[in-house]
């Protein structure tokens, strides 16, 4: 009988080369499989396989190499150094090449996800202007830090125009929305008083995709003190956090806001409309408020120069209020956020919000927020806020705002806050990009350049212009050119590439310039990340 271990005469064994092969496609299809898993449970992110490719591929060259050496007797000579040596070369490609494409190439938010898993990966990108704040203007304006804060408020109003500013109270999506014609001043008391029962659902509704949105009808009242009935401590109930996406936090919190009235939609209807390009990193409350007037059945508004109590009367009166605001995460520097309140506490001194990135507290009660810091952080965006209701609540709205239900007197009021607090600290950036934000809404351009520059000395975050366009505007006004360009040139290089406001003013100053051409390259640069965009259009067809 044939022993098992001989082989009939004439039958070879299998080339040792197709046995390597089979270990290969072998290897190849449970990566594959270990890659597909990993896909399907992360969201189905194409960057949740990199680390499953980059530790398939290290375990593939070590166990080649080990394999090179322990078969050594049956191979070509010197064949184990040649795949090291081949091995080195490839690794050495492959690392330069993946560096440029992280640095040049791969999207935001691929190469934000790609810092995290790999955090060495971020030394790699491009340098944040010098010590992460705006370089100073290549101006200055004569105007006096005296003169600035000793302004008197003798009110010379903005003309209406088409193209967008700050970021609180101007459309960067549409034409103007928070700039009502005079009505009758409301007389009679309001009678909705607060409830803790949602409303049914603003189902969505379906206007021209480019229609204006409605103007506000908030009466006009007169600047006297609120008479709002409010206790110690309230607390808002019935809102579905929403973990928002990257870089979402401004369609999540309008989401998060609207579940109070039984909104179903998810984040991503409300990023659909409000961004277009997911890399946009922007989204500004008055595009919010728009998207809120027309796409569902309540009401929004906007305003800046809020303050804590204000915000107290809204959540005891039941009334979703969305603030913005700056944060820094861990692994970030300053950043603009926004946060959605729910709750305030007098006896703690806390407010309770739910955050779309950091989660909704314990038990859903809120992330506590001490005072001191909320407005202090609130301050940065020159406490602009959105507050959402239900129509038949307007009256009662309208006397929780006061004074700030009309725009000039809120710019106003925004201005003398911030004067104040430069007075009580010169070097608050803040409080001086406050005033020229301010001024800016109060059409007073020359003041507004010169408070920005004061700001700028202070001191800025270079993220402050990813949000943020009044400075844009100030110089834009006065003929300052060069510092617009410069603002321009720090998004450009700095992550905000795809802020539709920053190819605006560029094209704006194109346009100024006599550059034709160019000025209609960058307004068609805005369009594509926002189509929305209608201050663009409207540029584009002057220059087209």
């Amino acid at each position: 009988m044939q022993r098992p271990s001989e082989f009939e005469p004439g039958i070879a064994p299998p080339p040792r080369i197709l046995l390597i092969a089979a270990f290969i496609v072998l290897y190849v299809i449970l990566l594959m499989g270990a890659a597909l898993i990993t896909w399907l449970t992360n969201e189905r992110r194409l960057i949740a396989i990199v680390p499953v490719a980059l530790i398939g591929a290290g375990i593939f060259i070590v166990l080649s190499l080990l394999g090179a050496l322990l078969f050594r007797r049956g191979l070509p000579r010197l064949f184990f150094l040649w795949l090291l040596f081949a091995y080195i070369v490839l690794g050495t490609a492959g690392a330069v090449g993946g560096v440029a494409l992280y640095r040049t190439m791969l999207p935001p938010r691929y190469q934000e996800e790609l810092g995290t898993l790999l955090p060495f990966m971020r030394g790699f990108l491009p340098p944040t202007p010098e010590g992460g704040i705006i370089p100073t203007a290549a101006a200055t304006s004569p105007i006096s830090a005296e003169s600035l804060l000793n302004l008197p408020l003798l009110t010379v109003t903005a003309t209406p125009n088409d193209e967008p500013a700050g970021s609180a109270s101007e459309s960067t999506a549409e034409t103007r929305i928070d700039s009502p014609p005079a009505v009758a001043v409301a007389t009679e008391t309001p009678t909705d008083l607060p409830t803790d029962t949602p409303q049914p659902s603003p189902t969505p509704t379906t206007p021209p995709t480019d229609a204006p949105p409605p103007m506000e009808t908030l009466p006009t009242l007169a600047a006297t003190p609120r008479a709002i009935d409010r206790p110690p401590a309230a607390r808002m109930y019935g809102f579905t956090h929403v973990q928002q996406t990257w870089n979402n936090c401004g369609p999540a919190n309008i989401t998060m806001a609207l579940s109070f009235y039984g909104w179903r939609q998810p984040q991503t209807f409300a990023q659909q409309w409000l961004k277009p390009d997911t890399e946009d990193k922007n989204v500004t409350p008055a595009e919010m408020v728009n998207f809120v007037n027309t796409q569902t059945q309540v009401k929004a508004i906007t305003r800046i120069g809020g303050d804590m109590e204000l915000l107290k009367d809204f959540i005891a009166a039941n009334i979703p209020v969305i603030v913005e605001t700056s944060y820094q995460f861990e692994g970030y520097d300053w950043i603009g956020h926004y946060q959605t309140v729910v709750g305030y506490d007098d006896t703690a001194r806390m407010f309770y919000v739910y955050d779309s990135y950091l989660g909704s507290g314990e038990n859903g009660a809120g992330i506590p927020e001490p005072y001191d810091r909320f407005d202090r952080v609130w301050q940065n965006f020159n406490r602009a806020f959105i507050a959402i209701y239900e129509p038949q609540r307007e009256a009662l709205v309208a006397q929780i705002l006061g004074h700030l239900t009309d725009v000039t007197s809120a710019a106003e009021h925004a201005l003398r806050v911030a004067q104040g607090e430069a007075r009580a600290n010169p070097t608050d950036a803040f409080a001086w990009f406050n005033m020229g934000s301010s001024l800016v809404e109060l059409g007073r351009y020359e003041e507004a350049a010169a408070a920005y520059d004061r700001a700028t000395l202070a001191g800025l975050p270079f993220r402050i212009t990813w949000y943020q366009f009044g400075s844009f505007k100030a110089y834009y006004e006065v003929g300052r050119y060069q510092d617009v360009l410069a603002l321009v040139n720090t998004n450009l290089t700095n992550g905000a590439q795809y802020v539709e406001e920053t190819h605006y003013w560029q094209g704006r100053v194109f346009a100024a310039q006599g550059r034709t051409s160019e000025a209609a390259a960058s307004f068609r640069r805005a369009l594509s990340h926002n189509p929305r965009f209608e201050a663009a259009r409207a540029a584009l067809s002057t220059v087209s």
